[in-house]
């Protein structure tokens, strides 16, 4: 069964992206520029969920959108509700490593969000990440990889997937793992000039990183997690004649 719903795009630019990823939808113009659109799409099935209805906020950069619909509580009475919704596509984060030198490959960059609310530098240590735009994510990240790190990667391994921001942010991030070695190394990597990226390649020991999560000098969410995959499923496990 699907879910029909409207929603009105107050004069957007002529070429439009669309207000979700997968959906069918029929378009028509007003007298005053709008577009008005009638999504028909398997991606909503919930029940106690209708009248969608979407206004774009900010078209900017990625979109901010302010949703209406109503919700039916657990009483069965049903209630309008509005939100706000920041959609700026899904991404791919990887984690590389090596267990013969048991380090990792992270990278530090200005992130201009965590210098407005207390990073004092705006410095970020992450693990290599990006939009998926169009490729599928393990295209993405092989490509992530090359132009930040100067790694190349045939082999990479999807882990999980998970939501990062669900209360206000659309992204489902995609994460991965892989193994290099310095045979893998192509470039000095750092980023897209074209794209304004300066990004430093760090490459550290896996018990370091570790005891940066506990201090607090890596405080970046996805590279949390996947440090803390590789203990769980002791990927980075050292054998015990092995000296640290």
């Amino acid at each position: 069964m699907l879910s029909l719903f409207s929603c009105t795009l107050y004069r957007l630019p002529q070429i439009w992206r669309g207000l979700l990823l997968n959906a069918n939808y029929h378009k028509t113009s007003t007298e005053d520029g709008c577009l008005t659109a009638t999504y028909s799409t398997a991606l909503l099935m919930n029940d106690n969920v209708k009248n969608l209805k979407t206004e774009i906020l900010s078209d900017n950069w990625y979109t901010l959108k302010k949703i209406t619909y109503d919700f039916r509580n657990k009483d069965g009475q049903w209630a309008t509700q509005t939100r706000e919704a920041y959609d700026r596509g899904n991404g791919a984060a990887i984690l590389l490593y090596n267990t013969e030198e048991y380090t990792v490959i992270l990278t530090r960059q200005f992130r201009l969000p965590t210098y407005i609310n207390g990073n004092q530098s705006g410095m970020l240590i992450e693990t290599c990440a990006g939009l998926l735009d169009h490729d599928s994510p393990q295209d993405c990240i092989r490509k992530e990889i090359k132009e930040e790190t100067g790694y190349e990667l045939k082999q990479v391994t999807k882990v999980f997937e998970a939501y990062m921001s669900p209360g206000s942010v659309t992204e489902i991030l995609h994460f991965f793992i892989g193994e290099y070695d310095e045979s893998m190394k192509t470039s000095e990597g750092g980023g897209l000039e074209d794209e304004q990226e300066s990004i430093e390649v760090l490459e550290l020991p896996f018990e370091k990183a570790v005891k940066m999560v506990a201090s607090g000098e890596i405080k970046d969410a996805k590279t949390i997690m996947l440090i803390q995959y590789l203990q769980l499923q002791e990927i980075m496990k050292q054998p015990d004649a092995r000296v640290r």
